[in-house]
């Protein structure tokens, strides 16, 4: 099946079970597990309209102290600002500018 099947289709990536709801097509899970620090989920998701995500889940572990946490919030926070960007732009690249004749 293409990227751009019909969103009622299955997909090759699709998990074909119950994950796949309201014509919804979501992937198994993909999971980085970091033992005593964090864990990351990734699952991919096509809409009923069409459209294809990542929806990703990330746990952190903090640290006690309150400032310590709150810095580590601010990071991550920053970090997937720049993530999210990043997949933006590789989703929409800009067009190039013509040269002149």
């Amino acid at each position: 099946m293409t990227r751009r099947g019909r969103a009622d289709q299955h997909t090759g990536w699709c998990a074909r079970d119950h994950r796949c709801n309201l014509n919804e097509h979501r992937s198994p899970e993909i999971v980085v597990d970091l033992p005593g620090h964090g864990r990351a989920v990734l699952v991919r998701v096509r809409t009923a309209a069409g459209r294809e995500h990542a929806e990703v889940r990330v746990r952190v572990a903090l640290a006690l102290g309150e400032p310590a946490a709150r810095r580590q919030l601010a990071g991550l926070l920053a970090d997937l600002r720049q993530v999210v960007s990043r997949a933006a732009v590789a989703a929409h690249p800009r067009p190039r500018p013509r040269r002149a004749a």
